[in-house]
C-alpha cells in the first residue's frame, strides 16, 4: 500500500484526484482467470483507471440468459459495454489452468468433487468439440483425450475461443461489433515462458510476450 501510494498519490496526484472525482472510463473490459499467477495490472503494466477487470474461475463467458439467476460476469460485461462504452473485450486465458484441468479430469470420467466449481467449468466442455466429435458409441476424439491431457494448452486456446463466441450472443455486444464500436480479442499467456497468443478471426498464434 506505501508503494502504490508512493506511485500514484505522490508522483501523480492529479490522475488519482481526477479518477476520484470525474469517475472511471477504462477502454478496455478484460475478463481473465481468478488465478494468483496472472495479474493483468502487472502483466499489461496498466495504471489505476485503465482496465475494466472481471477475474473467474478458468477466465469463462457464459452464454447470454436472461432470468433468474445471480449473473455476475454477465453483469460485469453489460455495465462495461452499456455503461461504460469499452472500445475493447479481452478474453485471456493462461497456461496450467486448474479450471481448464478439472474439465479434462471430467472428461476422463473424474468429475472433480466440488460444490460450485465443477458446473461453472462446465462451459468450456463445450469449447472443446473445437478438438472433439461424438458418435453413437460415445465420444470419439478427432484428438484424443490423451492428447488434450498430455497438452492442456489445446483445451485452454479453446475455452478463450469459446468464451468470444459467448460474447456474440449478448445482443448488446453484437450490435456494437457489427457497427464497429467495439472490438474482441482474444488472448492466452504462458505463465512458464511469458509468451502471449492472441486471436485472429478465432485462431490463435504466437505473438511477442508484453
Amino acid at each position: 500500500m506505501r508503494r502504490f501510494r508512493s506511485e500514484f498519490y505522490q508522483r501523480d496526484p492529479e490522475m488519482m484526484h481526477k479518477l476520484a472525482t470525474e469517475g472511471q472510463s477504462p477502454a478496455t473490459l478484460i475478463i481473465a482467470c481468478s488465478d494468483s499467477r496472472v495479474d493483468t495490472g502487472v502483466l499489461l503494466q496498466a495504471h489505476p483507471g485503465e482496465l475494466f477487470t472481471v477475474r473467474n474461475v478458468a477466465n469463462l463467458v457464459p452464454p447470454y440468459q436472461q432470468g433468474a439467476g445471480l449473473h455476475g460476469t454477465g453483469a460485469a460485461i453489460e455495465y462495461a459495454v452499456r455503461d461504460l462504452a469499452v472500445d475493447h473485450i479481452i478474453v485471456l486465458g493462461h497456461a496450467s489452468c486448474g479450471g481448464i484441468k478439472a474439465v479434462l479430469a471430467a472428461a476422463d470420467g473424474h468429475p472433480i468433487d466440488r460444490e460450485f466449481v465443477g458446473d461453472w467449468v462446465s462451459m468450456a466442455i463445450n469449447a472443446t468439440e473445437l478438438y472433439l466429435d461424438a458418435d453413437e458409441s460415445g465420444i470419439r476424439k478427432k484428438v484424443s483425450l490423451e492428447l488434450l491431457k498430455q497438452n492442456p494448452g489445446l483445451v485452454e486456446r479453446a475455452a478463450v475461443t469459446g468464451s468470444l463466441h459467448n460474447l456474440l450472443t449478448y445482443p448488446w455486444v453484437k450490435e456494437r461489433v457489427d457497427a464497429g464500436n467495439l472490438a474482441l480479442h482474444g488472448w492466452w499467456f504462458d505463465i512458464e515462458t511469458g509468451d502471449l497468443w492472441k486471436s485472429d478471426h478465432g485462431d490463435l498464434h504466437l505473438m511477442p510476450a508484453i
